[in-house]
């Protein structure tokens, strides 16, 4: 097996990222692992500029990856390699492993001529497609609410305000100005990204029963996450937690609570889609209702959260990454009447262009 390793700079033209957990954000810097064998390909793709959430630097990723490649047999077939690469990559950093994990997943659903949605389990109907939420990062009043119109010109009907970088007050106002706008044809959520001190978020979350939020994500700290139990019993708004959701003792802790507390699941901290698919079985089976979700990530990254979302079924999905992205190497994704779509027929239905990223190296067995 061949492996090539690319990196990007991925940027959207109009609009601007801005959460209370990584602020201004100028672009995505994205690392790609391409595996062959026997002349088929598979695409692996993962954010490397996420420190604000997992506290890895790009370049402490990417020396983690460079240095797998180094270590890994890559005479090992990849249906052999996907079988054992969480037991030969466990000392790996979850971005890694997804990259991998990732990459295997395209490689052998291509090899077998079916999507990654079918190789994962799903019988849902072709073509793989999910709707999606879409993200109001913070702006002026008037770019949010500019913004929120053009999303649902194009049938994006859900979406997720952030909150907790400006004051409380400048919160309700938008959340005002958003109803008054669209009244009930919006469904809206809101993402406090763990800014909130635990007293604090219990008035808050009174506060916001008049906005009929669908959810409120990670309204405290992970560090405060022992205080979710007696909040979410008090709140009026389902709770969903996301920073406080990426490990397996943070899934046991969500299903211990019974429904009290949602899931988003994201592959770059579960490390990859087996396990996010696991995750999200588990909570199929308790009938906790969870979210697949990503970060903003260019299409490669967005289709394997989309194929998993296709398999698994959630009640919410966050796939808006790679919308609006002005010079993505992965093409095949389309954004249509609030869905998101993968039009191939077979992996995850995405084709990648090395010419339009940078060349890192090339490992071989």
């Amino acid at each position: 097996m061949k492996a090539t390793l690319y990196r990007a700079d991925l940027r959207y033209p109009h609009l601007q990222l801005f959460t209370a957990a990584s602020g201004s954000v100028a672009g995505l810097d994205e690392l790609y692992l391409l595996l062959e064998e026997k002349s088929v390909s598979g695409l692996g793709e993962v954010r490397i500029n996420i420190a604000y959430l997992n506290g890895y630097s790009a370049e402490v990723v990417l020396s983690d990856v460079i240095r797998t490649l180094r270590s890994l047999d890559l005479q090992q077939s990849a249906s052999d390699l996907l079988l054992t690469l969480e037991t030969q990559l466990a000392d790996c950093l979850a971005p890694s492993r997804m990259l991998f994990d990732m990459a295997l997943h395209d490689l052998i659903a291509r090899q077998q001529g079916v999507t990654v949605a079918q190789l994962i389990g799903s019988d849902f109907p072709q073509p793989v497609c999910y709707a999606t939420n879409q993200t109001l990062f913070w702006s002026s009043q008037e770019r949010m609410l500019s913004q929120a119109t053009a999303y649902m010109e194009r049938g994006f009907s859900h979406l997720k305000l952030r909150v907790g970088i400006g004051s409380w007050v400048e919160d309700l106002d938008r959340l005002s100005a958003l109803r008054r706008r669209f009244g009930n044809e919006v469904h809206l959520s809101a993402d406090a990204n763990g800014q909130w001190q635990p007293e604090q978020a219990r008035s808050n979350l009174l506060a916001l029963q008049k906005f009929e939020l669908s959810y409120l994500e990670q309204p405290i700290s992970d560090e405060n996450a022992h205080y979710y139990p007696q909040l979410a019993e008090a709140s009026p708004v389902p709770l969903m937690l996301d920073e406080s959701m990426s490990s397996e003792a943070d899934l046991a802790r969500i299903l211990a609570l019974e429904g009290k507390v949602w899931a988003h699941i994201k592959l770059v901290k579960m490390g990859g889609i087996a396990p996010a698919v696991r995750a999200a079985r588990r909570l199929n089976a308790a009938g906790i209702p969870f979210m697949i979700g990503q970060m903003n990530e260019g299409a490669a990254a967005t289709a394997a959260a989309l194929h998993v979302a296709h398999a698994c079924q959630p009640a919410h999905a966050e796939l808006y990454g790679a919308d609006g992205l002005g010079n993505d190497p992965v093409s095949g994704l389309t954004y249509h009447q609030g869905l998101v779509s993968s039009r191939g027929s077979s992996g995850l239905g995405v084709e990648f262009n090395p010419a339009h990223a940078e060349l890192i190296q090339t490992f071989s067995s």
